[in-house]
């Protein structure tokens, strides 16, 4: 009979080294996460450094001007934009002043001119007739274009308060180069054109439909006035092209595409000129107000217009003076416009 060991003093079970179980395949995942972790937190250091600098070096290189009088006594509630495209052929070719057909440079004037007040009760993009008559300080009453024929932005500035009765916060001016090349960073603009227009003035022969516009077409397309409303047409084009092409400018699709957003944002550098004030983060701003407009959350109007007399032998346009204070006077106090205030 063979001896027997209480258990108690039965000796360790030892195993041979070779044989032990590896440790459990666990072990090492917290380890493996954690890397990603931080290869994903560095991914994202790197995009945040990469955006900050592309945003300092278009802050930069914006070209600004003295646009925003220091004296101004105008007040109002809110933020409003004096915003305009100028006929400037700064930038363009000869050749591409005769591929555009904008003619030769005689004297930088004021094409378009709009209104962007943004505030509480939502963004209100208010169309100016550049054929406005009004008072010009310092040389009586002339179209309100002529104001930056005779002073520049500042003089611009200055006459739109004085019409309008509102505090101008910023600036932006673009001119023909900046736009043709601004639309074209964007990959092109979709309008619905409602009818077919040809105008060997503004280098346009359209076809009515939906269609994509690039940057030629769509600077014939605001430019001309070869339709029946003439210049009422027109600003109603520019007011709706701006608020489509801005739409587009912001839209994910743009922001999230580095071979379009950094086209657009070297275009704008070289395309817009702002107040010395200003900056991009301002145009930012600028962008998603308009985005609003065109999204349908603002309202986007034109000034109420009286009558169209023919003074000094040219056609001029005369506000409808009750109208156009009520229009004025809501913005003013930050408040939505009446509807009798709207102009088409």
């Amino acid at each position: 009979m063979l001896p027997t060991t209480p258990a108690g003093d039965r000796p360790p079970v030892r195993l041979d080294p070779a044989r032990r179980p590896p440790p459990p395949a666990t072990a090492a995942r917290p380890k493996r996460r954690g890397r990603w972790r931080r290869r994903i937190l560095a991914v994202v250091a790197v995009l945040l450094l990469l955006l900050i600098g592309f945003g300092v070096y278009l802050d930069v290189n914006l070209q600004r001007t003295d646009a925003l009088p220091a004296d101004s006594a105008a007040t109002s509630e809110g933020t409003n934009w004096l915003i305009v495209g100028s006929d400037s052929r700064a930038g363009l070719t000869s050749e591409q002043e005769q591929e555009l057909a904008t003619g030769g440079d005689v004297g930088q004037r004021t094409d378009t001119i709009m209104l962007l007040h943004d505030g509480a009760s939502g963004p209100v993009l208010v169309s100016i007739p550049r054929d406005s008559y009004v008072p010009i300080a310092g040389h009586g009453s002339a179209k309100i274009n002529a104001s930056y024929s005779f002073g520049g932005a500042r003089l611009l500035v200055q006459t739109v308060e004085a019409a309008t009765g509102l505090h101008i916060d910023h600036y932006a001016e673009i001119g023909f180069g900046g736009f043709v090349g601004a639309v074209d960073a964007v990959g092109g603009v979709d309008m619905c054109i409602p009818e077919a227009i040809k105008d060997p003035k503004a280098g346009l022969d359209i076809k009515a439909g939906c269609q994509e516009l690039d940057g030629g077409t769509a600077l014939g397309y605001v430019r001309t006035r070869a339709t029946p409303g003439s210049d009422f047409d027109r600003v109603a084009r520019q007011r709706a092209f701006l608020s489509a092409l801005i739409s587009k400018a912001t839209s994910p699709a743009t922001l999230v595409n580095p071979f379009r957003v950094v086209p657009l944002g070297s275009a704008v550098t070289g395309a817009i000129t702002v107040d010395d004030s200003d900056h991009i983060w301002n145009l930012a701003s600028l962008g998603f107000a308009m985005r609003g407009v065109s999204g349908g959350s603002g309202v986007a109007t034109t000034v109420p217009v009286g009558s169209t007399p023919t003074i000094g032998g040219e056609s001029v346009v005369r506000w409808d003076k009750t109208r156009a204070q009520a229009l004025f006077g809501a913005l003013a106090k930050d408040q939505a416009p009446p509807k009798s205030a709207l102009g088409p």
